[in-house]
C-alpha cells in the first residue's frame, strides 16, 4: 500500500480540526481530516451545544407564556415535544447542509468517513469508505473529541445519555412525566432545566454537595434558587443500581446518609461526563496522556512538535468555542513551521450554563482568586434594576465584574440571568483588550438593553 503525502491530517473533523484544516487548504496545502461520522462539527452539532440549545430556546417560548397571562393572552400552549425534536432535527440538517457547502467550495481538502489509527508519528492508515489507506504527514492534528461516559453501573443500559436525547433522530420523542437524571454538571443541569419547562417533573441526583462542580460557588448559589420549581435536586446521593419494572419504568435505587432508597420515574438520563476519544496506535508515540486527555500547553504542540492535540481530546477547555480558537493556534504555528507564534488562553474563555435562566463566567472569579492568594475588587448590578429584565419579566440574577486593586484592570467575570450567554462575550472582549474599570464605566452601551449593566456594574465602585 503506498502511501499519500498530505501537508495536514486531522483526526476528527469538529470545532478542533476544521478551521485549521480549512485555513492550511487556503493557504495552498494539501488537506485530510478523518471523522467516523463522515460530517463536520463534531459532536457540537451532532449531540452537543446545538441540538440542546434548539431545545432549549424552545423550551424557553412555553415558560415565557406564563409571564405575559397578564396581558390577556390565549391560554397556555402545551408543549408537542415531538414537534420540538422536529425542530432540533431541522436545524441540525440545516446547519449539516450549510457546511457540506463550506467543504464543497475548498480544494485540496478531503473528508473521509472512517477511523484513523496511527502506525508511527509521520504514518496514519485509515479504515474508511475506499477501504484502507495511508497518509504519510507533514503534520497531524488529533481532535478527536469525546464521548460520553457511562459507569459502571448496574442496569445502566436502561438510562438514556446526552447522545441519546439530542443526535439526529434521537431515541426520546415523547414528553415524560417524570424524569431522573443523575448527575449535576452542565449537561444535567441544562437538561433538567429543559425538561422542567416543558413540563416534566424532574429529580436530579447529585453525589457531591454541589452541582456545577468546578464553577464558582457563588455563581452556583446565585443560580439554583432561580431554577424552575418542577426541578427537584438531591445532593449527596449515591447511585448503585438501575431496574426495569413490567409496565417499562424506570426504579433507580441509591443511598443517601447511609440509608438506602429507590425513585421510581418515566425515563432515567445518565450524565455524569464526557471522556477523551483517544486514537488507535497513540500509546506507542510517547504521547503524554493524564486524566483529562493529551497533555498540551498554550502551542498545543504534543512531545512531538509536528503533532498537536486539540479541542476536547486535550481536556483543557472542554468546549466548541475553545476547541475553534485551539485549532486556529494550531495552524499558525503550522505555518510558521511548527515554531509557536501563536498561544491558546487556557483562562479567559466564556462558558455559560444554558440553564433557564442561564449563568456565564470567565477568566478570574473569587473561587479562582482565593485559591491563588489573588485580591479582587468587585463590581455589580443587579437585574432587578434593569429596563429590559422589567420589560421581559426577568429581573432575577446580576452581572458582578472582577478586577485587579490598584489598576481596576477586568480579570474576571460572571453573569447570572438575562442575556447571560450574550454579555459573557462582550465582557470577555473587555478582558483580552486589558481594558478597565474606567474604559467600561465611559463607554456608552445601549439603552435599553442589559449590556448597558456592565458599565453600570463597573461604576458601582466609584
Amino acid at each position: 500500500m503506498a502511501d499519500t503525502e498530505v501537508d495536514l491530517l486531522t483526526i476528527g473533523a469538529g470545532g478542533g480540526a476544521y478551521p485549521a484544516a480549512f485555513r492550511l487548504a487556503r493557504a495552498g496545502a494539501r488537506v485530510v481530516m478523518v471523522d467516523p461520522k463522515g460530517v463536520m462539527s463534531g459532536n457540537c452539532l451532532y449531540e452537543g451545544c446545538v441540538p440542546s440549545k434548539a431545545v432549549r430556546e424552545t423550551a424557553a417560548l412555553y415558560l415565557d407564556q406564563e409571564k405575559f397571562q397578564h396581558l390577556g393572552l390565549p391560554g397556555r400552549i402545551c408543549p408537542d415535544y415531538a414537534a420540538v425534536v422536529a425542530h432540533k432535527d431541522a436545524v441540525q440538517n440545516r446547519r449539516y447542509a450549510q457546511h457540506a457547502a463550506e467543504l464543497a467550495a475548498v480544494p485540496d481538502l478531503r473528508l473521509i468517513q472512517g477511523v484513523a489509527r496511527f502506525i508511527d508519528a509521520h504514518t496514519v492508515q485509515v479504515h474508511g469508505e475506499r477501504g484502507d489507506e495511508r497518509f504519510h504527514c507533514r503534520h497531524i492534528i488529533i481532535a478527536s473529541g469525546s464521548e460520553v461516559f457511562v459507569p459502571p453501573l448496574p442496569g445502566a443500559e436502561l438510562a438514556l445519555t446526552s447522545h441519546d436525547l439530542y443526535k439526529p433522530d434521537p431515541t426520546l420523542k415523547n414528553l415524560p412525566a417524570h424524569l431522573v437524571i443523575i448527575g449535576g454538571g452542565y449537561i444535567g443541569l441544562e437538561t433538567a432545566s429543559f425538561f422542567a419547562a416543558l413540563g416534566s417533573q424532574v429529580t436530579l441526583l447529585q453525589k457531591g454537595g454541589q452541582v456545577l462542580q468546578g464553577m464558582d460557588p457563588g455563581m452556583v448559589d446565585q443560580l439554583v434558587p432561580l431554577l424552575h420549581p418542577r426541578i427537584h435536586l438531591m445532593m449527596g446521593v449515591e447511585v448503585e443500581s438501575l431496574e426495569a419494572t413490567a409496565a417499562g419504568k424506570r426504579i433507580v435505587h441509591y443511598r443517601r446518609d447511609g440509608m438506602s432508597a429507590q425513585i421510581h420515574a418515566d425515563v432515567v438520563v445518565l450524565a455524569v461526563g464526557r471522556r477523551p476519544v483517544l486514537p488507535e496506535g497513540l500509546d506507542g508515540l510517547g504521547i503524554v496522556v493524564d486524566r483529562h486527555g493529551i497533555s498540551v500547553g498554550p502551542d498545543l504542540r504534543t512531545q512531538h512538535p509536528h503533532i498537536y492535540a486539540c479541542g476536547d481530546v486535550n481536556g483543557r477547555v472542554p468546549l466548541f468555542h475553545a476547541a475553534v480558537r485551539q485549532s486556529l493556534v494550531a495552524a499558525h504555528n503550522i505555518l510558521g513551521g511548527d515554531v509557536p507564534m501563536d498561544y491558546a488562553d487556557f483562562v479567559n474563555v466564556p462558558t455559560t450554563i444554558f440553564t433557564l435562566p442561564a449563568a456565564a463566567s470567565i477568566g478570574i472569579t473569587p473561587a479562582r482568586a482565593k485559591a491563588a492568594n489573588i485580591e479582587l475588587v468587585t463590581g455589580h448590578y443587579a437585574f432587578a434594576e434593569d429596563s429590559r429584565a422589567q420589560i421581559l419579566e426577568r429581573m432575577d440574577g446580576e452581572i458582578r465584574l472582577f478586577f485587579e486593586p490598584g489598576s481596576l484592570r477586568l480579570v474576571g467575570a460572571w453573569v447570572v440571568g438575562i442575556d447571560a450567554g450574550h454579555l459573557i462575550g462582550e465582557i470577555g472582549m473587555a478582558i483580552q483588550g486589558g481594558l478597565s474599570a474606567y474604559d467600561l464605566a465611559r463607554f456608552a452601551d445601549q439603552h435599553p438593553m442589559s449590556a448597558e449593566g456592565i458599565g453600570k456594574a463597573a461604576r458601582s465602585l466609584f
